[in-house]
């Protein structure tokens, strides 16, 4: 299944790419289900993220691998992690990062998310949550990036 959600935000795409830290990463998780961040390296090539989703016999381990990251001609940033160990149902995970330079200023921060459980009756009833999962993840990075017309937050400088 593939979902695309675009927020357009203040600050440019070098210094979205910079505020892409642990403690965005941290505001950035939705209230459910229960999460705990394990191990964050960054959104390098070859950088490792590991959370915990759930509580107690019903928490399962999430791993991801950044494998690639990078600049693109158009002044776009980009990183990819990919889902090397997913909780049930998931069996694929695909996620680009997209810090794309907006036509009038700003960025557009793009999730461009591909998933798959094996069944795809099953894709699609996951799709309305996995689209409010990232839609959670608008006002976020509006508080952190700034809404379009407006100076971005200082939290880059973190």
């Amino acid at each position: 299944m593939h979902l695309i959600l675009r927020t357009h935000v203040a600050a440019t795409p070098a210094q979205v790419w910079q505020g892409f830290t642990r403690e965005l990463f941290l505001d950035l998780a939705p209230p459910f289900p229960p999460f705990r961040l394990r191990r964050f390296d960054g959104c390098h090539r070859g950088d490792e993220v590991h959370i915990e989703l759930g509580a107690g016999p019903l928490c399962y381990p999430w791993t991801s691998l950044i494998t690639d990251h990078g600049t693109q001609p158009d002044g776009t940033y980009f990183f990819v992690d990919e889902g090397q160990k997913l909780p049930p149902p998931l069996r694929f995970w695909r996620h680009r990062h997209l810090m794309q330079p907006a036509a009038g200023g700003g960025t557009y921060i793009v999730e461009d998310l591909e998933y798959r459980t094996g069944l795809r009756a099953l894709d699609v009833l996951l799709y309305p949550a996995m689209w409010a999962q990232f839609a959670w993840r608008r006002p976020i990075y509006r508080r952190w990036f700034g809404k379009p017309g407006q100076v971005s937050p200082a939290k880059t400088d973190r």
